[in-house]
């Protein structure tokens, strides 16, 4: 009995010990001193909320001519400028977007569809994306019009196909066959070749985050290069993840590990370069294949993409292209909201003009090739982003994430573990670089996003069955907000 309560105490002792705070020895974080992007434009939404009611409410040929005159008109106008440079401060893109916004409502509201926004879409994106080689990217108003059309037209799209049956949903929708040297493979119907940049979303919660946590809100969460034996034409995939840091993937892996979406992006076959060797790519994926197996790379928190002793996944593309003269991120990533930097900083952030996942769509320097999503999956990542948009709305009015004290001795006890676990090459329950209170907090934001999305999908399901749609995003985003104030 006395050795029992001597071990009970020593327990108790040595978990009282555990309780007691570490000093934070953070640095200061690098802030961006810009203005996030702001739509604005919640009347504008509410107009094509409906304009889509009061065409589902009309004579299928009534609609199916007005859209068809429509259509033309937009086809006339992008034909008569596609050939033509334009500048960032031309009328030419914000008449394109007023238009595809005016009927894209219309289409959505269609019984028979055909793919025209799917095809009219990527002919805009493809030429903002060769008219932006000349585009100053790092001036803000440029930036803005880059992104608007580019986010914004796939924002509508999206919206399109999902409230398309299952037949007229589009899963793989192609852009520009941009030309390469390299080896190639095929992933999901899409050809893609050895140096190709793989932009995706994840399936957990911090990846919401990561893709809406931004100055310019997006749609992706994680970047992988591609490399492809020459050999033996087998496809890898090099990739940092927070659990284990930088990592080499087989393409069953790669697509195993859930994705809500991916677009496949490749160096232009014009810059210079390119055309001294145009097995660059090739050559870079190679580099940062043979860097991947050769020293340990830890996942780098700090998101500091100057020092390449530990990397985040934007930079495991970036580190290797930069070895061969490419410096993508031309625009480095900007986060400028206070909310966010704080959650962010919870998480062990701290530059926050860094290298952001969904703002690589935006690099001149890059053609998208293709775009892939399921149906029922891109509505989930709708719903993420709408919960995500509603916390982010919460961290900027100063809602500050927490812990649970009582479990910090538990934490540190598993961290201590999962250190061990580390030393012999293995992954821990808490990953390498994150601490115990970061653990901990993170579970608090887990939670958070889990409640807050269990009664947002409750509220779209009573949404749904009462109004006979699925509900738009902006609607998501104020039955998101509506559910955490349950």
């Amino acid at each position: 009995m006395k050795k029992f309560i001597t071990f009970l105490l020593l327990i108790v002792g040595l978990y009282l010990l555990l309780l007691i705070p570490m000093p934070e020895n953070k640095s200061e974080p690098q802030k961006a001193s810009q203005i996030p992007f702001i739509w604005d434009q919640d009347a504008l939404w509410e107009n094509l909320e409906i304009a889509f009611l009061q065409a589902k409410a009309m004579p299928s040929e009534e609609l199916d001519s007005i859209v068809r005159e429509l259509t033309f008109e937009n086809d006339s106008i992008l034909n008569a400028y596609e050939d033509k440079a334009i500048k960032p401060e031309d009328d030419f893109y914000p008449v394109i977007e007023h238009r595809f916004f005016q009927i894209a409502p219309l289409i959505a509201a269609q019984e028979n569809k055909s793919d025209w926004h799917i095809r009219f879409y990527n002919r805009v994106r493809k030429k903002i994306k060769l008219d932006s080689r000349f585009w100053d990217i790092s001036n803000p108003s440029t930036r803005n019009t880059s992104y608007r059309i580019l986010y914004g037209m796939r924002a509508a799209v999206e919206e399109i196909l999902l409230q398309s049956s299952d037949n007229q949903f589009v899963s793989t929708t192609f852009v520009s066959e941009e030309p390469s040297a390299t080896p190639s493979v095929e992933l999901l119907g899409i050809k893609v070749h050895s140096g190709d940049l793989l932009v995706s979303r994840g399936g957990a919660e911090v990846s919401a985050f990561i893709s809406r946590g931004n100055d310019f809100p997006g749609n992706f969460s994680h970047v992988a290069i591609i490399h492809i034996n020459k050999e033996t034409n087998e496809p890898y995939l090099v990739e940092a993840h927070i659990e284990k840091g930088v990592a080499i993937a087989t393409a069953d892996e790669y697509l195993n590990d859930k994705k809500l979406r991916f677009m496949v992006m490749r160096p232009r076959i014009d810059l210079e370069q390119m055309k001294a060797n145009p097995m660059l790519p090739h050559e870079a994926s190679l580099y940062i294949y043979n860097e991947s197996q050769t020293r340990h790379i830890p996942y780098d928190f700090k998101m500091d993409y100057y020092d390449s002793s530990a990397m985040f996944c934007s930079e495991v593309g970036s580190y290797a292209y930069k070895q061969f003269g490419i410096n993508l991120w031309e625009s480095e990533s900007t986060i400028s909201s206070n909310g966010i930097i704080e959650w962010l900083n919870n998480f062990g952030v701290e530059n926050f003009v860094t290298q952001m996942p969904s703002d690589l769509e935006y690099d001149p320097m890059l053609s998208v090739v293709a775009e892939w999503r399921d149906k029922e999956i891109l509505f989930q990542d709708h719903v993420d982003n709408a919960v995500m948009d509603a916390l982010i709305s919460r961290a900027n009015k100063g809602e500050k994430l927490d812990y649970n004290l009582w479990m910090l001795p538990v934490a540190r006890v598993i961290k201590g573990y999962s250190l061990f676990l580390n030393s012999i090459g293995k992954e821990g329950i808490i990953p390498e670089g994150m601490g115990a209170v970061t653990a901990l907090k993170n579970t608090d934001f887990v939670e958070r996003f889990k409640k807050c999305k269990s009664l947002t999908e409750s509220k779209i399901k009573a949404f749904t069955e009462e109004n006979k749609y699925i509900p738009p995003y902006w609607q998501l985003v104020r039955i998101a907000e509506e559910s955490l104030t349950n």
